[in-house]
């Protein structure tokens, strides 16, 4: 195993987690800075008012975009299995 193949299968596997990510923290961020926005303007300052919002908001976003997240862990492994005999050698 060469250093370039290392670092390529590292770059690769962030990447791919990275992505896999992504429309989650998107959708905590967003739905944040909504009930922030909300909170100022009406003056409530209660912590635990947007950890419920975030919570559906996020099992939304993992309900639609779980088919896409399937496919691409599905991509990256069947990567990883066909090229096994180059990385080990």
């Amino acid at each position: 195993m060469t250093p370039e193949l290392v670092i390529t299968l590292g770059q690769e596997t962030l990447k791919t987690a990275m992505l896999l990510a992504a429309p989650l923290l998107i959708c905590a961020l967003v739905v944040g800075l909504i009930v922030s926005i909300f909170q100022a303007v009406t003056q409530i300052n209660e912590a635990t008012l947007s950890f419920i919002p975030k919570i559906v908001a996020m099992a939304l976003v993992l309900i639609i975009t779980a088919p896409w997240m399937l496919d691409v862990m599905t991509r990256f492994t069947t990567s990883l299995f066909e090229n096994i005999t180059t990385y080990v050698r």
